[in-house]
């Protein structure tokens, strides 16, 4: 006689081991993209000589358009595959990164590295927000991507420090991208024998999902269109999320160079790359859980805000001082959106296709990157570095605007539930969304390819 197997427990205490695993493995997949945010932007400079600013920052392009189109991908495939083959393709994805760092013999084998790191990222760091969301249940999102963004971060910041202090002992190459090569090994080797997978949790969530017009299993096209441009809230995370990448674009590529005018160090020029992710990991503890309480909506535009006034304090500062002050102000307004976003995005997407809409969120905001790239190399060819960072903090004070007036409260016990408000009504009457009298049910399967339009 057989029993039936137990239904998932949703959770952060019921799922504590796993949710800390993925932790774990988070810190590592932040780790291999925090080890090229000191030495990258100074190879550039050094060893291949590039003057052109818009020529230098091409690997963060190349980053950014890969990453954000795999994190469009990595939705639909863990609805499809599961979970955790796509992590463990994200990982392997990873593996030729060190050797092409160290032994590139020009700067394309740089670029291509970063397409490589930009599947990495979309895959592995996409999917463990999939997983901890579909763990954490619907209470307590804004902790779980807190404490998932924060493990991201602090080893980003982390391993921009250590790569500073490696680079100054031993050289740009090849000592760097040797701790690279260790995160990959121990991130492949941890989600291949431990991770376990989560896609069922997401199955039960949804058989318990109170239904309402934006329930149901979406196509694809109906998904990116909402998070994209029709759904207030959703689009409004998009395009913040967007222009926070893209002032990060900045802060990676041509802050360093900016450093190096005053003559400051590797060690500090080390030191201010890891300060600003340092102060957004650790903040995302606090923001994460905070806007669990009192809401969403104020922590991005307060964020947007902060962040714009952090990089015009940077474009006026000079000196390794004023500049910490204003990393760590970056920090804390990132802080506040980053986590906060994420949850955001849950609040809103159904169980069946949540996934989707997280990966569609994120390939506009990682398409930040590449947008940042372009527009901060072409503005600083033709103005000069703190021009472009000028007018990079005005787009960001427009972004924080902009979502102050057109975004609502997410949070299902502080804000109003968005099945209810004129925009889903009216998306529904447009066939954006199956109406709430569909005979399809709110808990259609994640199984199998999703329905084409």
């Amino acid at each position: 006689m057989t029993t039936a197997a137990a239904a998932p427990r949703l959770g952060l205490a019921a799922n504590a081991a796993q949710f800390t695993l993925l932790v774990v493995v988070n810190a590592l997949v932040g780790g291999v993209l925090g080890s090229e945010r000191t030495v990258l932007p100074l190879l550039a400079d050094r060893e291949f000589a590039l003057a052109a600013y818009t020529a230098g920052l091409t690997y963060i392009l190349a980053f950014g358009v890969s990453k954000a189109a795999t994190n469009f991908f990595a939705g639909t495939l863990s609805d499809r595959c599961g979970r955790k083959p796509v992590l463990l393709a994200g990982w392997a994805a990873a593996i030729p990164i060190p050797a092409m760092l160290i032994w590139a013999p020009n700067w394309g084998w740089i670029v291509a590295a970063n397409v490589l790191l930009g599947i990495n990222q979309g895959l592995a760091w996409s999917t463990t927000v999939i997983m901890k969301i579909d763990l954490a249940g619907p209470h307590r999102r804004g902790l779980a991507m807190g404490l998932n963004e924060a493990a991201g971060y602090l080893a980003v910041a982390a391993t921009a420090m250590a790569t500073g202090v490696l680079a100054a002992a031993y050289g740009l190459r090849p000592a760097p991208f040797l701790l690279t090569a260790a995160y990959i090994t121990l991130g492949l080797g941890l989600s291949a024998v431990f991770v376990r997978e989560t896609r069922g949790h997401a199955h039960h969530e949804a058989a318990t999902h109170t239904a309402g017009p934006h329930s149901g299993q979406l196509s694809t096209r109906q998904v990116f269109a909402l998070v994209s441009w029709r759904e207030p809230a959703l689009s409004s995370a998009s395009q913040a999320g967007m222009v926070n990448n893209l002032n990060d674009g900045l802060a990676w590529g041509l802050f360093p160079i900016l450093f190096t005018t005053t003559g400051l160090s590797l060690t500090q020029i080390g030191a201010l790359a890891a300060l600003y992710p340092a102060v957004w990991g650790l903040g995302q503890l606090a923001t994460g859980s905070a806007s669990d309480r009192y809401g969403r909506k104020p922590f991005i535009v307060v964020g947007m805000i902060a962040q714009a006034v952090a990089l015009a304090l940077i474009a006026l500062a000079d000196g390794f001082a004023a500049w910490a002050g204003a990393a760590v102000l970056l920090g804390a307004g990132t802080a506040a959106v980053y986590p906060t976003l994420l949850a955001s995005i849950s609040d809103v997407a159904h169980p069946t296709w949540r996934a989707r809409a997280v990966g569609v969120y994120r390939l506009w905001r990682d398409g930040g990157f590449a947008a940042g790239a372009l527009l901060a190399g072409i503005v600083a060819d033709l103005a000069g570095i703190r021009t472009a960072i000028w007018v990079v903090a005005a787009l960001t004070a427009a972004s924080g605007l902009l979502a102050w007036t057109r975004m609502y409260e997410t949070h299902p016990r502080l804000g109003k539930d968005p099945s209810t408000t004129a925009v889903f009504r009216h998306a529904v009457q447009q066939r954006t969304l199956p109406s709430s009298r569909s005979s399809r049910p709110a808990a259609d399967s994640l199984d199998g390819p999703p329905p084409t339009s």
